[in-house]
C-alpha cells in the first residue's frame, strides 16, 4: 500500500456513513443476533478458535450479516478476501481461488472468501466455487437477504451451515444509537447529542430492525440540526420523523419475503380474520405489488376456501377484478379490500376444491369408461339411428324438475365426490340433495 492509497482509505473512513463507523470491531462490540453469536454458542467458539468452515448468513438488511463477516476478518489468521455477487464475474472468481491455492501451497496459509449478496450469482457462478470449497482451498462466507435454500446451489448449501439472522429487536436498537451518540471516535459524541424518548421511540419502531437505516437517520438529523446556546444538539420527535420520513418496507417483489407476505395473507382470508387480511393486503398495495396479482390471490381464495359455503364470495371477487381493471389504482384499492374482507368474512368450505380434485385424480387414474347411451348428443344426423339419447329424462318435465337417472359412467357408479358441509349456504345444498336421495 503506497501513501496515496493509504491517505484514500483513511479519507473513506472518515466521510464513511456512521452506520459503517460503527460496526462493532469485535465479538464483544456486536449487538443481537445472541443465539448465533452469543458466549458459547457454536459459532462464537468457531471464531475464537479460528477454526471455521463454510458458512450462510441469511437475514434482512441490517441485521449483521457484513458486521459479523468483518468480525471474522479481524479475528482469523486466514487472507480474507471479499466480493460482492453484484459486481464480480467467473473471472474474478477463478483469481481468488488460483491465489487462494497458490497461497496454501507456498505459505500454507488458508483463505476465506466473503461473498455478500450470493443469491445474485448465477448457477453457473455459483459452481465454479465448488471444487475450491469442497477441496479445502476456500472456506466460503455468504451472505444473503433471499432464502437460501431457494437461491443457493443445493451443493454449496450442503458443504455450508446456515445462520439465520433475526431483525434487531427495539432494545437492541436503542443500544447501538446510544452508543453512537456517545462515541467520541467514530460516532456522533463531539456533537453533544440530546434526543428525546419519544424521538428515540419512534427512530427505533421506523426502522424496522434495521440497525443501518436508524444509524444514517441519526447521523442526518443531527448534521442538520444546529447546537443551542449551551452548545447541545437537541433531536426531537419532530427532527426524526423529518429524518426518517417512513418506515422501510421489508418487501421485494421477487424474493422469499414475498411469498410470506402472500402466504400470510392467503392464510389470514382462509382463517377468517378480517384485521389480518388488511395489514397483509397494505403491506404489498405499499411495497408496490402488482395489483393484479393480490387480485388473483383473494379470486382463488373465493373459489378454493370459501366455495358454496357463500357463492356470493366469488362474484364479489370477480365484480372487484373487473373494478380494478376500470378504475385502476388507488381507488381500486377500495373494491379490492371490500373483496378480501368478503372472503375474509365469509363462510368457509374446502368442498369444491376437494371434489374437483378427486375428480381429476379418477379421470387420470381409473378406467373412466364411456358416456352412458341416454346422456350422448342425438342432435347430429345419424345420432338416433346409433340410439344417442334413449331413454333420457328430461328432468324440466317432473315434479321438482327432478328424476332420478344415471349420470356416471358404469366404472364410476356410487362414486362421491362433492360432500358439501353444515357451513353458510352449503347446508342448505346438502338437505336438498338429501332430499333427493343424492346422499
Amino acid at each position: 500500500m503506497d501513501l496515496f492509497d493509504y491517505s484514500r482509505k483513511e479519507a473513506l473512513k472518515k466521510a464513511a456513513p456512521l452506520a459503517a463507523r460503527m460496526r462493532p470491531r469485535s465479538l464483544d462490540e456486536f449487538i443481537g443476533q445472541e443465539e448465533i453469536v452469543g458466549t458459547g454458542s457454536l459459532l462464537r467458539r468457531s471464531i475464537q478458535a479460528d477454526q471455521l468452515s463454510s458458512l450462510i448468513f441469511y437475514g434482512p438488511p441490517g441485521s449483521g450479516k457484513t458486521t459479523l463477516a468483518q468480525v471474522i476478518a479481524q479475528h482469523t489468521k486466514a487472507c480474507f478476501e471479499q466480493l460482492s455477487a453484484v459486481t464480480a464475474g467467473i473471472a474474478d472468481l477463478k483469481k481468488v481461488i488460483q491465489e487462494a491455492r497458490d497461497r496454501l501451497g507456498f505459505y500454507g496459509q488458508r483463505t476465506i472468501l466473503f461473498i455478500d449478496e450470493i443469491h445474485r450469482f448465477n448457477k453457473a457462478q455459483q459452481d465454479a466455487l465448488l471444487p475450491a470449497v469442497e477441496e479445502g482451498t476456500l472456506v466460503l462466507i455468504g451472505a444473503t437477504t433471499e432464502n437460501p435454500y431457494f437461491e443457493v446451489n443445493s451443493a454449496l448449501l450442503s458443504r455450508s451451515r446456515i445462520f439465520h439472522l433475526k431483525p434487531l429487536g427495539a432494545g437492541e436498537l436503542q443500544k447501538i444509537i446510544n452508543e453512537a451518540i456517545q462515541d467520541q471516535e467514530r460516532g456522533l459524541g463531539s456533537f453533544h447529542v440530546r434526543i428525546t424518548d419519544d424521538a428515540l421511540n419512534h427512530l427505533v419502531e421506523m426502522a424496522g430492525g434495521d440497525a443501518r437505516i436508524a444509524l444514517n437517520a441519526l447521523e442526518l438529523a443531527v448534521l442538520t440540526t444546529g447546537p443551542g446556546e449551551d452548545g447541545v444538539r437537541p433531536i426531537t420527535l419532530d427532527v426524526i420523523e423529518q429524518s426518517i420520513q417512513r418506515r422501510a418496507v421489508k418487501y421485494d417483489k421477487t424474493g422469499d419475503y414475498h411469498y410470506d407476505v402472500v402466504s400470510a395473507f392467503i392464510k389470514s382470508m382462509r382463517g377468517s380474520d378480517p384485521d389480518a387480511t388488511l395489514h397483509w393486503m397494505a403491506r404489498m398495495i405499499d411495497a408496490g405489488e402488482d395489483p393484479e396479482f393480490i387480485m388473483r390471490r383473494i379470486v382463488i381464495c373465493a373459489a378454493e376456501d370459501v366455495g358454496l359455503a357463500d357463492p356470493q364470495a366469488l362474484s364479489v371477487a370477480t365484480s372487484a377484478a373487473q373494478a380494478l381493471a376500470y378504475v385502476g389504482m388507488p381507488e381500486a384499492r377500495l373494491p379490492m379490500a371490500a373483496a378480501a374482507l368478503y372472503v375474509a368474512c365469509a363462510p368457509k368450505s374446502n368442498a369444491v376444491i376437494k371434489g374437483i380434485d378427486a375428480a381429476l385424480a379418477d379421470v387420470r387414474t381409473r378406467p373412466t369408461g364411456e358416456v352412458p347411451r341416454h346422456l350422448k348428443d342425438a342432435h347430429y344426423q345419424g345420432a338416433k339411428k346409433l340410439g344417442h339419447g334413449e331413454g333420457y329424462l328430461y328432468p324440466q318435465n317432473y315434479p321438482g324438475n327432478f328424476i332420478p337417472q344415471q349420470y356416471l359412467p358404469e366404472e364410476l357408479l356410487g362414486t362421491r365426490y362433492y360432500h358439501p358441509t353444515e357451513n353458510g349456504k352449503e347446508q342448505e345444498i346438502k338437505l336438498r340433495l338429501k332430499k333427493m336421495g343424492l346422499r
